[in-house]
Formats: C-alpha cells, structure tokens, sequence
C-alpha cells in the first residue's frame, strides 16, 4: 500500500473548440470522476483552473493554463494543501497506448508530453502518479504523415472514441483501489484485459 491519491489532475486544453480533441483526455477522466463522486468544479484564480472537491481530502483538477503550462496549476494547488508529488494522479492522453489501452505508472520521463515535463519542472519531481490513456499515434493511423501537433488536437473518430469511453470506465472502476493506496490492486483492474 502506499500513499492515497489527494489530488487528480486532468491535463487538457481549456475552450470549447479543444473539448472534444485527443489532448483532451485528460479533461475527460476528470470531469467523469467529478460526476461519479457527484463533486463540481468551480473556476479558481489562485490554482489557474478549475478544481472540485470529493469526498473528505480528495480534490479534483483541471489547469486552464493551456497543456504546456499545466505544472503552474498543479504545483500551486499542491502547495496550498500540502500535497505530495506521490499523492498526485496525473491523467493524460498517451501516443504510444493504442485507443481503449489504459495503464498506470509511477514516475519516469515525459516522453515528449509538455504537460508531464512542465509538472516535473514545477514539483521539482518526476515523481507522481500517471494515468496512461491511450489515443493512438498518427504513424499508425489512416494519415500516417499527420504532424502529431495536428493528431492530438483532432478529434478521435467514432471507433477510438468508442474505446477511449470504455477504457475511461475501467478508470473510474480503479478509483476506489487509487484512493486507497492500493497500487497493485488497481493496475489489476487497469490492466487485465476482458475476456
């Protein structure tokens, strides 16, 4: 068992025209955790995002600082409550995850991912927990020369988006193990495959 997660940060972009996009997912798994334990976000100027309160100590967060700059959102709010890098849940879009695959990981590099690196550099830590959701990557996609700028910032077709809503379900079914500390029990539910 290790710590419980205090904090859940959802990386996306903030205005309407990015809701729907790939970069998104983040945003998604938050705002369908807020709705599962029946907490609403309020706009906060001094976390730079809007954030949610859950249960007793558990607060929900979505930075409105636009993805590159999401570790101001996230660092402030930490530091406001008293919360560890290790007590943090970061969810966020995954290239390297096919659409539907979901995994969870601690610590490690940012693969590129501006939204990990700038959370990093802000904590002053690796560090803290990520929820993998994967979106695909463009070189496997029927436009394989896309930019990845361009593929995360598209909206995911019918099919992924299908998998993506049934992998954020398995998310929200790992929640309860998440908000224990119990790791291992929730890579059990993220990871075993249905039959």
């Amino acid at each position: 068992m290790g710590a419980p997660i205090r904090l859940v940060v959802g990386l996306g972009n903030p205005g309407r025209e990015y809701g729907a996009t790939r970069h998104n997912a983040g945003f998604w798994f938050v705002d369908a955790l807020a709705s599962r334990l029946s907490a609403a976000f309020v706009s906060e100027g001094k976390f730079h995002g809007a954030v949610a309160r859950a249960l007793s100590d558990v607060r929900l967060l979505k930075p409105g600082t636009y993805m590159n700059l999401s570790g101001r959102s996230v660092a402030a709010l930490a530091r406001f409550f008293a919360i560890e890098p290790e007590e943090i849940l970061v969810a966020h879009d995954e290239l390297d995850l096919s659409p539907g695959d979901l995994k969870l990981k601690f610590g490690g590099g940012h693969a590129g991912h501006n939204g990990l690196r700038d959370i990093a550099v802000q904590l002053g830590t690796p560090e803290f927990w990520r929820l993998r959701m994967g979106i695909g990557h463009p070189r496997d996609s029927a436009i394989p020369q896309q930019d990845v700028a361009d593929y995360v910032l598209a909206l995911p077709l019918s099919d992924e988006k299908a998998a993506i809503k049934s992998a954020l379900e398995k998310g929200l079914d790992a929640w309860p193990a998440l908000a224990a500390g119990d790791f291992e029990r929730a890579m059990l539910v993220l990871h075993t495959k249905e039959k």
